[in-house]
């Protein structure tokens, strides 16, 4: 289902019971929810794994580009 459907759904569902409210309430949670593996890799550590890696896509490279995007490698101090 797309998640304007479930928006829908979720709305019509609020609007009925306490017991349907809640179930609205589970879909809203979900909606919300975004998985930090369907964030897009940066640009610039796209670039910086294409050039350590030979092969892009790879499951090396991609990991890689994932890692960089969200900071597992900055300096710590």
């Amino acid at each position: 289902m797309s998640k304007q459907k479930l928006k829908a759904i979720s709305g019509k569902l609020k609007k009925a019971s306490k017991a349907h409210a809640n179930q609205a309430k589970q879909i809203d949670g979900m909606l919300k929810k975004t998985s930090p593996a369907l964030a897009k890799i940066s640009a610039s550590c796209k670039a910086q794994a294409k050039k350590k890696f030979k092969v892009w896509p790879s499951a090396y490279a991609s990991g890689w580009g994932v890692r960089c995007t969200r900071g597992d490698f900055k300096k710590k101090k």
